[in-house]
């Protein structure tokens, strides 16, 4: 699995004398192909992803408020599995005419208990843990209200294992709920407590839906794009883009990978090489990340760029601790090679593992450009 024009494989310092497992692997079929974009890469990492085929039906709308500038529903609408899908929708206040749609996606971050609140405000003030999440990775805002303030209608869904889709503890064995029933550290809130849960809950999570030929990816995926879906079918909205810090940014780059209805994507904060990844960077990251059998259809920037020369954006954050720096260039190289007529942008801001204020004003910025009427 050599490095491009380097002839040497990147370095496994977590698994120590077994590092050469990597070049066993690679032996005969290779790793993180550099994949042109399409429609046949797009086929082929859809079905290795396992993406699911949903749709979002019995849609209610469950209660409306207005709040300042802003008018506000939460919606509701069944899957097929698990409890209701919530989300809010958000739209400048007494606007009624057609919108420009934005899928804004919520983070991974650890934390479970909370989804859709984690980007958007509803009727009740956050919680202090979403409160604390905001100030740590937003700049203390939730930006799915100001970009919808901008005159976009801006849907926020919860996914499977977070908010509205969370799991109960009864589900989880034993040993992982009790660290959620009074097994944790006094002082934890029940939220922080239920995320120490969910956290292992995940590696299990995962397991299952690797045994059901899906992926925790492609059941997150096959949930946002029967969201995507959805807003789109709206008569009071027009062209629809998405956008996601984190794990948020990798939803919307499997969003805009599969589906071609998505105008413009947004990816802030989870951007690398795969082989990058290899050095200490695999175990911060979330099973999303790694839908197994992906790693041999294409590196993970060439499935953001398989949408190619649809617009993409990327946000890279210099300080971010989660991503080497080398990957982070190494997957803007990539990307721009996908797109040598125009239509990606790379950005390099002087940030750490976050959508700060000028990341965000940044990003919608482009998105108006891109899905203005």
């Amino acid at each position: 699995m050599p490095e491009r024009g380097s002839g040497q494989a990147p370095a496994l310092r977590h698994l120590g004398e077994f590092s050469g497992l990597a070049e066993v692997a690679a032996r005969g079929r290779g790793l993180f192909p550099e994949a042109a974009p399409g429609p046949a890469l797009r086929r082929a990492a859809r079905d290795a992803v396992g993406v699911l085929d949903l749709a979002a039906d019995d849609v209610r709308v469950e209660r409306s408020w207005t709040a300042g500038d802003l008018d506000g529903e939460e919606l509701s609408w069944s899957l097929g599995y698990g409890p209701r899908t919530r989300a809010y929708l958000l739209r400048p206040r007494g606007v009624t005419g057609p919108l420009p749609g934005v899928v804004a996606l919520h983070c991974h971050a650890g934390m479970k208990f909370a989804g859709k609140e984690k980007i958007a405000d509803g009727p009740e003030p956050p919680s202090p843990e979403v409160a604390r999440l905001r100030g740590r990775i937003y700049d203390g805002r939730a930006y799915a209200g100001d970009l919808a303030r901008q005159g976009f209608a801006v849907l926020v869904h919860d996914v499977l294992g977070w908010g509205s889709r969370r799991f109960p503890l009864e589900a989880m064995p034993e040993p992982v709920a009790a660290l959620a029933a009074g097994g944790g550290p006094e002082g934890l809130s029940e939220a922080d407590r239920y995320d120490r849960a969910a956290a292992q809950h995940e590696h299990l999570l995962e397991k299952y839906c690797t045994l059901l030929g899906t992926s925790l990816a492609g059941a997150v995926a096959g949930e946002d794009l029967a969201a995507a879906a959805y807003l789109r079918a709206r008569p009071d909205v027009g062209p629809v883009g998405c956008v996601g810090l984190s794990g948020g940014g990798l939803r919307a780059a499997l969003l805009g990978a599969f589906d071609p209805g998505v105008r413009a994507v947004a990816v802030a904060a989870m951007m690398a090489s795969y082989r990058d990844l290899l050095d200490r960077h695999v175990a911060s990251h979330t099973w999303m990340l790694y839908p197994p059998g992906l790693s041999r259809v294409c590196d993970w920037p060439s499935l953001a760029a398989a949408r190619a020369p649809e617009p993409l954006l990327v946000l890279y954050g210099e300080r971010d601790e989660l991503f080497p720096p080398a990957g982070m260039r190494r997957a803007h190289e990539i990307i721009s090679r996908a797109y040598p007529e125009g239509g990606y942008e790379g950005v390099f801001f002087d940030a750490p593992h976050a959508f700060t204020l000028p990341m965000q004003e940044h990003a919608f910025a482009w998105l108006s450009r891109h899905l203005a009427a």
